[in-house]
């Protein structure tokens, strides 16, 4: 009996990444969902339970940015799986600040979650999908093609995932691997409330850079009231895991793709910065 395809999917405990499991396992994929914190896996495992799942989603503890994480979870698979055959990169941390207010350490710490931590597992498993002809999936965000005010480091990450991609695209396809990066733009999820930004305070501290924080605040606030739920931004990932070959760059909505597009059309840089300016003026 030929072993269901399996993929492991990254940042499970909420928002787009438990979505993604749910959406995976219903497609018929046997799916490692990973999460940092497996105090967090109630609410994944409840959604599969009510989605009739259970049996095809896997919970297990990975830490991106603990190699000896990566490296046990990814042995545990083949163990018990005998095969892996798609990663979906989703753990993340948002940050928001600029650098005048931060330190170098602070920044460091978002590029080792969201850029670091993408290199080391994709690294990590490559050897594994070079077996099965598999792919990488990783999701990027909007934030990775226009860079955004007080998202210095966010957008720093982001933008280096997507790059890292770009490059290790052409070189995977020469051994059967397929690399795909999925771009949401506003999605309404744990990932922005699990911030805990106390606004007010942030405000206080910025001194000169307050008038433009409280209008960034103020546009941001307004673009997650309508954005879309973590099941509507999953289902692009899924499509790309399932389809015979996804492309390269997939935005989840009209909105991402109308965003992405004002910078990858500029070829100056004038109208992104034209834009974002808006959102600080």
């Amino acid at each position: 009996m030929t072993s269901p395809k399996t993929v492991l999917i990254t940042g499970t405990s909420s928002g787009i990444g438990l979505a993604t499991a749910i959406g995976a396992a219903r497609a018929g994929w046997m799916t490692i969902a990973t999460m940092r914190d497996m105090g967090k896996a109630d609410a994944l495992l409840k959604a599969a339970a009510e989605n009739g799942v259970g049996d095809r989603i896997q919970v297990k503890r990975l830490d991106v940015v603990d190699p000896g994480s990566i490296a046990a979870c990814l042995d545990e698979v083949i163990a018990e799986h005998g095969r892996l055959d798609a990663l979906v990169n989703n753990a993340g941390a948002a940050q928001v600040g600029t650098i005048e207010l931060m330190s170098v350490d602070e920044v460091r710490a978002a590029m080792e979650v969201n850029f670091f931590g993408v290199v080391a597992t994709t690294r990590a498993a490559l050897p594994y999908l070079r077996a099965t002809q598999g792919r990488v999936i990783t999701v990027t965000s909007v934030g990775g093609v226009v860079g955004q005010p007080f998202n210095e480091a966010y957008c720093a990450a982001k933008f280096a995932v997507e790059g890292f991609m770009e490059s290790l695209a052409p070189v995977a396809a020469t051994v059967g691997v397929d690399v795909a990066v999925v771009e949401p733009g506003a999605v309404a999820s744990e990932f922005v409330a699990n911030l805990g930004l106390d606004v007010p305070a942030l405000l206080a501290a910025a001194g000169p850079y307050a008038p433009a924080l409280e209008a960034y605040v103020a546009r941001t606030r307004q673009s997650f009231g309508n954005a879309q739920t973590p099941a509507e931004a999953a289902t692009p990932i899924i499509e790309a895991l399932t389809s015979d070959r996804p492309a390269f760059r997939i935005q989840t909505s009209e909105w991402a793709r109308d965003f992405v597009a004002t910078t990858l059309a500029d070829l100056d840089g004038s109208a992104v910065q034209t834009l974002t300016g808006t959102w600080v003026r």
